[in-house]
């Protein structure tokens, strides 16, 4: 099994309450579904990109920025780590996932070990 990373993009999005409400349902209901098979690794939403600190110790001092790395009008809404047995199989569940929170996801495997 390979394990990929399914990453949930999201642009600034406005949703009603009732929109919302569906699609925190629609995604609870999915994750269910993976915890439920052996897909399931780990998932997580994440809080805005307002929230966000970039820490930059290349130089010989650390640097520390409020704010997203990259000033884009997307940004990463959150996560799962899946095992598939391929990307066929990865990108299947990542349709579903993308169904369920309303936007793209984007499937990358994880580097295999050295």
């Amino acid at each position: 099994m390979t394990q990929y990373l399914l990453s949930v993009h999201h642009a600034e999005l406005s949703y009603t309450e009732e929109q919302s409400q569906e699609i925190f349902a629609a995604v609870d209901a999915f994750n269910a579904e993976l915890q439920a098979s052996s897909a399931w690794v780990f998932a997580g939403g994440l809080e805005g990109p307002e929230s966000a600190t970039v820490v930059d110790g290349t130089g010989s001092a650390v640097t520390m920025t409020d704010g997203p790395y990259v000033e884009t009008k997307e940004h990463l809404g959150g996560f799962w780590v899946i095992d598939a047995p391929d990307l066929d199989a990865a990108l299947e569940i990542a349709a579903r996932g993308s169904k369920a929170c309303a936007v793209p996801v984007e499937v990358r495997p994880f580097q295999s070990a050295p």
